[in-house]
């Protein structure tokens, strides 16, 4: 099935109800560039720890260059499909790159390893299940992903595939690196290192428009400032390191090509939306909730320690390797987490006891799911008792939270809507666009 744009590029229209695996990556960005061989080109940037190869397709030839990072993390395929989405609108309207007098490059899948291991679950809309989500959950362990650089005295090499992102950033510098993200349950947010005027504002009026809801204050970036509803900014005086809630620090991708002058903006994208992360009402209790989500999460690690205690872990087929040990690292840090929230100055708003809730329960619930993977052969009696935790615990998020099945379309539209209202104004700011607006949302 195909469709002809304003300037009569004939470009195959993608199922929005679909994530694209990745081969189906490669596939598409093929068939856009022999439908529009002017506009678009593909090249292989670099190669995964298996040898699979980083494809880089790149539209348009102006002077400003912008990069988009999708499947940084392989549990969230939802980037590839947000840049394909983009890509199909260039080749169909190629004005929008003259109007921004850009080259647009889209890493289409940054950890393709991970993401082989990770696909197999793709959502039957209008209302597909949280628990069949979980049966190909893989995300892997922090130090396998590739926006996480080595931190000083760590004493490890970077991954090849953060090696090829450092390369392609030290080649674009570019104005803006968009990295695309998807998480499984929670609300929309976005990650700003500059603060951009217009740039926010952009994005709730998009996720307004698109009934996303957006946590008031997230989680991720400790040391980054937050300006509710769903943005942190990066101050100015940070950038030697990068903190999260399970106690790591890290270098990152995300804050490498700062040296340049480079926005990066990270934009999370809801697979459920869960309306109460955006509450911004003041908590009766903010002491008691935080003992209790804690709790909450450290009971359910011990009930992943209990199954998992005398089990012959070292029995796993080394192909599924991967899932056991990012299971056995969420297993490992929950108790960190649930002091990091015992310690830190956090906001006192329903929403964030909403988000800490979420989060209670996504972190053993991806730990369950993997493991129940890791077994599956080797201890089908575990797997099947993890199987059942998984249930239980998808179950009770459902009738905690009462997630909302966000559409894949509605998913990239935040992604892909982000995107150009950043470059738009990005621009606008630089004097190197004619007032031109964008379409796509």
């Amino acid at each position: 099935m195909t469709t002809k744009g304003r300037a009569g590029v004939r470009a195959p229209l993608f199922p929005a109800a679909r994530y694209p695996g990745v081969d189906e990556l490669e596939r598409q960005a093929r068939a856009l560039v022999a439908l529009a061989p002017g506009v678009l080109r593909l090249r292989a940037v670099g190669e995964s720890r298996a040898g699979r190869p980083l494809w880089l397709l790149s539209a348009g030839s102006g002077d400003r260059q912008f990069l988009t990072v999708a499947g940084a993390h392989a549990n969230e395929p939802v980037g590839g499909a947000s840049a394909l989405r983009l890509a199909r609108l260039f080749a169909r309207r190629p004005r929008y790159l003259q109007l921004l007098g850009c080259t647009w490059h889209f890493l289409l899948c940054l950890d393709p390893d991970g993401a082989h291991l990770a696909q197999g679950w793709q959502p039957e809309e209008p209302e597909p299940s949280l628990e069949e989500c979980h049966r190909s959950f893989y995300r892997p362990e922090f130090a396998c992903q590739p926006e996480s650089m080595p931190a000083r005295g760590e004493g490890r090499q970077p991954l090849p595939e953060s090696a090829a992102l450092v390369r392609l950033l030290d080649e674009l510098r570019p104005a803006a690196q968009f990295t695309l993200h998807g998480i499984e349950f929670g609300g929309g947010f976005v990650m700003l290192t500059e603060d951009v005027p217009g740039v926010a504002e952009a994005f709730r009026h998009t996720a307004a428009r698109l009934r996303v809801p957006l946590v008031h204050h997230p989680l991720d970036g400790l040391d980054w400032r937050p300006e509710p509803p769903g943005v942190l900014v990066l101050p100015s005086d940070r950038g030697t390191g990068e903190r999260d809630q399970s106690g790591f620090v890290a270098e990152s991708t995300w804050l490498h090509p700062r040296r340049y002058g480079t926005l990066t903006a990270l934009v999370e994208a809801p697979a459920w939306a869960v309306a109460a992360t955006g509450d911004p009402r003041p908590a009766a209790d903010p002491a008691g909730e935080t003992a209790r989500v804690s709790e909450l999460l450290l009971d359910r690690t011990r009930q992943l320690t209990a199954v998992l205690d005398g089990r012959a872990l070292d029995d796993v087929p080394e192909e599924l390797r991967p899932l056991r040990d990012a299971g056995l690292e969420l297993v490992d840090v929950s108790p960190s987490i649930a002091g990091t929230w015992a310690a830190e100055e956090l906001p006192a708003h329903e929403g964030h006891f909403a988000t800490l809730g979420v989060s209670a329960r996504r972190v053993p619930l991806r730990a369950a799911a993997m493991l129940r993977r890791a077994l599956a052969r080797t201890d089908p009696d575990a797997a099947e008792t993890l199987r059942n935790l998984v249930h239980e615990w998808c179950q009770e998020l459902r009738k905690s939270y009462d997630p909302q099945w966000v559409p894949v379309a509605v998913q990239t539209g935040l992604h892909l809507r982000t995107m150009l209202d950043t470059a738009r104004l990005l621009c606008a700011e630089g004097g190197r666009t004619e007032g031109g607006h964008t379409e796509g949302g």
